[in-house]
């Protein structure tokens, strides 16, 4: 199968590492001064954590080609990965472009993190085979897509798109209604809005929110989501129980709903305290020790992971047993 991507960034870099190391062939375009090399830089950074995975035994990065001109990048692909800016106006010319130069038979999948996929389809002659395919940084380890279809994406396109994902290692989470910021951003922007007032009305610093987070539900969320923590949280009773005894203080005022004004104090205080929490450590540290972290985590929380299999079995004896 044949990839392209459109913005060789951060994100279009962990695209293209994802899928070159499923096996299949890439090419890559992007307009940026540098990019080419850059690109690859990236690559061949991000690929060390491929190989710990687990690699295809076609992957290769001699199956990465690059081209500055979108035309050229597109016309053979059988699935267009579109990774630009999150400029309205950037990515209708883009996605435009991609639309009149693609295949007809061709997917095209957004990266945006939060644009709608209604509005990307707006100027297109074939709307229909566009879908949101937002992935997760780092993605070349973190195996969530989110597939979001528009008011005029046809269930084919949802359903190769969906098949075509599965083929690169993503787990895909078909989002039911289009939505600003889909599902996990949005549950990720409600944590960073509280996150901001917390610092900003001095209950804490930006290191000690980090550390509830990371010392608390963090560790809990890494296995179960929030409603089967919850769900456990009601002990024999489960969520049953748990909705009857704290249910009541949903309606007490916890949470702030708006994200307050960055003010120069509040953006001083985030920008210093993340600063201090680094100790020292460069940007490339870092992001090799989030990595390092990423793969034992998703490799401990696979092994415990709830399987559906596992559901289905009892399920069916538990039938049988009737």
């Amino acid at each position: 199968m044949k990839f392209a991507v459109v913005g060789t960034g951060v994100i279009g870099s962990g695209w293209i590492t994802r899928m070159l190391a499923h096996g299949h062939e890439v090419v890559a375009t992007d307009p940026s001064e540098s990019a080419y090399e850059t690109m690859l830089e990236q690559v061949k950074s991000n690929w060390p954590y491929a190989e710990r995975m687990g690699l295809h035994p076609n992957a290769s990065l001699d199956n990465l080609t690059f081209t500055p001109y979108l035309e050229e990048a597109v016309k053979d692909a059988d699935l267009i990965q579109e990774n630009v800016p999150e400029v309205e106006e950037i990515k209708d010319k883009v996605l435009t472009d991609i639309d009149f130069y693609a295949r007809p038979d061709a997917i095209i999948g957004s990266s945006t993190s939060g644009i709608k996929p209604t509005e990307l389809q707006r100027n297109l002659k074939h709307p229909e085979r566009l879908v949101v395919a937002h992935p997760f940084h780092p993605v070349y380890i973190l195996p969530l897509v989110e597939i979001v279809p528009g008011k005029q994406t046809s269930e084919e396109t949802v359903i190769k798109a969906e098949e075509i994902y599965e083929t690169i290692g993503n787990d895909v989470l078909h989002v039911r209604h289009e939505i600003e910021g889909h599902i996990a951003d949005r549950l990720m922007e409600a944590l960073w809005r509280e996150s901001l007032h917390i610092v900003n009305e001095g209950i804490a610093t930006t290191e000690e929110v980090d550390k509830a987070f990371t010392h608390a539900a963090g560790l809990r969320y890494a296995q179960y989501g929030p409603f089967m923590t919850f769900h456990l949280a009601g002990g024999q009773g489960g969520m049953r129980h748990m909705l009857k005894q704290f249910g009541p203080a949903l309606k007490k005022p916890w949470t702030k709903l708006v994200a307050p004004e960055l003010t120069t104090d509040l953006y001083n205080a985030v920008v210093e305290g993340c600063e201090q929490s680094s100790f020292g450590y460069s940007m490339s540290e870092l992001d090799q020790k989030r990595n390092e972290f990423l793969i034992k985590v998703k490799e401990l929380a696979e092994e415990y992971w709830p399987k559906n299999s596992d559901y289905m079995k009892k399920k069916q004896l538990t039938k049988t047993e009737v």
